[in-house]
């Protein structure tokens, strides 16, 4: 089956920090530019960050510009995000998605969505 696994959520405290991982399933992700994405119950999914095929552009949300990195390491399928300086707003299930080649911020141009991973920032 082809899709990505999502890990590293979980609960911190307003001000820490968490590296979520995003490993493809079945695929390799060389083809592809990797998006991560945040949805909260009752909101549409909200694109939060993306990095182009060779890695060589990435672009961010604003509420997340200065906080988070994206990085990939395609020898091991893998996409990472780094998240600093976290802030109660950043509750959501994060989830990772791929598309050819370039980035896109248009969520439904994105495919082999995993289950996502829950991040809670709260004291």
């Amino acid at each position: 089956q082809l899709q990505f696994v999502e890990s590293g959520g979980g609960l911190v405290q307003p001000g820490g920090s968490l590296r979520l991982s995003c490993a493809a399933s079945g695929f390799s992700l060389d083809y592809y530019a990797i998006g991560w994405f945040r949805q909260i119950p009752g909101k549409e999914r909200e694109g939060v960050s993306c990095i182009s095929r060779y890695g060589a552009s990435t672009n961010y949300v604003d509420s997340a510009k200065g906080r988070f990195t994206i990085s990939r390491d395609n020898a091991k399928n893998t996409v990472y995000l780094q998240m600093n300086s976290l802030k109660p707003e950043d509750t959501a299930v994060y989830y990772c998605a791929a598309r050819r080649t370039l980035c896109s911020a248009v969520v439904s141009e994105y495919g082999y969505w995993g289950q996502g991973t829950q991040v809670t920032v709260s004291s």
